[in-house]
C-alpha cells in the first residue's frame, strides 16, 4: 500500500504557492503585534485577502444587474424597460447624445467599493489597485475592443499632489488582460478644474471647456479608444476627453470605469448591494 501522506509531505510546493503561504504567515503574525481592522466594518482582520477589508464586506461588491441604457449602463427603474426595446437609451443620452458610444461601469458606488475606492484614491493605498482591477477585469464583457487604453489625466497640479494617476494604474492592470498598449502622455489636462461632482451641470460644461488636449492628435486617427476612470459619475468628463477623441478622429470611444453613481430610488434596493454592512446600534425604548 502506498503511503500517501507521506509522499505528499515529501513532495516540495510549487514555489508561488509556497510563497503566497509565507505572506499570508508573516499577515497573520502582524495582525497579532499590529492588529488592524476592516475599513468597512472594523472587526479585526485575520485572513482579509485584500488589505484593509475582511473578507466578509469584501464579499459584498457585486456587480448592478437589471435593465441599464444602452450607452451609458445607467441603471432603469423598470427590470421591465428593455423588453420592448433593447437599444433603448436614457432621458440624458436621447436628449444629450454624448461623444462616446459605450460605457462600461459594473459596480454601484457605495460602501464597501467607495470605501476602497477613496483609500487607493485620497489616501495613496496603492496596494489595493491589483484588487480594485480585478473587479473591473471579471466583469468585462466579451464584445469589448480596442486598440489603446487612455487613462483619464489629472492636471500637473493635482498629480503633484496625489503623486500618482488612479486610473493609469487600473489601465495598466487591464491592458494586461486585453492585450492592448496604453498611452497615457497623448491625452492631457490642460485646466486644472473644480472637482466636477460639486457642480451643477451648466458649471460642470464650463468648467471643462477646453480642459483636455492631444499632444498628438494624428495617432487617434481611426483607433478605436478605451477610456479608463475609477468612478463614473455625471458623465461630463468623460464626454469631454470622448470629445477630444473624436474629433481628432477616433473611430470609436468606450469608457471603462469601475463604479458609477446610482441615485438612490432609481432601482430596488435588491439590485444594490448593502450600502453599509455595519451592525447598527439597538433601539432603545
Amino acid at each position: 500500500m502506498h503511503n500517501w501522506p507521506g509522499i505528499l509531505a515529501l513532495t516540495p510546493l510549487p514555489k508561488d504557492t509556497t510563497r503566497a503561504m509565507i505572506r499570508n504567515l508573516l499577515r497573520q503574525a502582524s495582525r497579532l503585534l499590529l492588529p488592524i481592522t476592516c475599513t468597512t466594518c472594523a472587526q479585526p482582520l485575520t485572513d482579509d485577502p485584500v488589505p484593509f477589508f475582511c473578507r466578509s464586506c469584501w464579499a459584498l461588491i457585486r456587480p448592478l444587474r437589471g435593465s441599464a441604457c444602452a450607452r451609458c449602463r445607467r441603471p432603469l427603474a423598470s427590470p421591465t424597460a428593455l423588453t420592448h426595446s433593447p437599444t433603448h437609451e436614457c432621458h440624458d443620452c436621447r436628449t444629450r447624445k454624448p461623444h462616446y458610444a459605450e460605457v462600461w461601469a459594473p459596480y454601484a458606488y457605495c460602501s464597501p467599493l467607495q470605501d476602497a475606492i477613496a483609500l487607493f484614491k485620497y489616501q495613496g493605498k496603492v496596494a489595493l489597485v491589483d484588487a480594485l482591477a480585478t473587479l473591473l477585469v471579471r466583469t468585462l464583457p466579451d464584445h469589448l475592443t480596442g486598440d489603446v487604453l487612455m487613462p483619464i489625466p489629472l492636471h500637473p497640479n493635482r498629480l503633484r499632489q496625489r503623486e500618482f494617476n488612479q486610473s493609469l494604474l487600473l489601465a495598466d492592470r487591464v491592458a494586461q488582460v486585453l492585450g492592448c498598449p496604453v498611452s497615457y502622455r497623448n491625452l492631457v489636462r490642460l485646466v486644472d478644474t473644480e472637482p466636477q461632482t460639486s457642480l451643477p451641470r451648466s458649471a460642470r460644461l464650463h468648467n471643462l471647456r477646453e480642459a483636455f488636449g492631444l499632444r498628438a492628435p494624428q495617432e487617434i486617427a481611426g483607433k478605436r479608444i478605451l477610456l479608463i476612470d475609477d468612478v463614473f459619475t455625471t458623465g461630463t468628463t468623460s464626454n469631454a476627453c470622448a470629445k477630444i477623441l473624436c474629433d481628432a478622429g477616433a473611430v470609436r470611444v468606450t469608457v471603462l470605469a469601475l463604479a458609477r453613481s446610482v441615485e438612490a430610488g432609481m432601482v430596488p434596493d435588491v439590485w444594490l448591494p448593502p450600502s453599509d454592512p455595519r451592525p447598527q446600534p439597538e433601539l432603545r425604548a
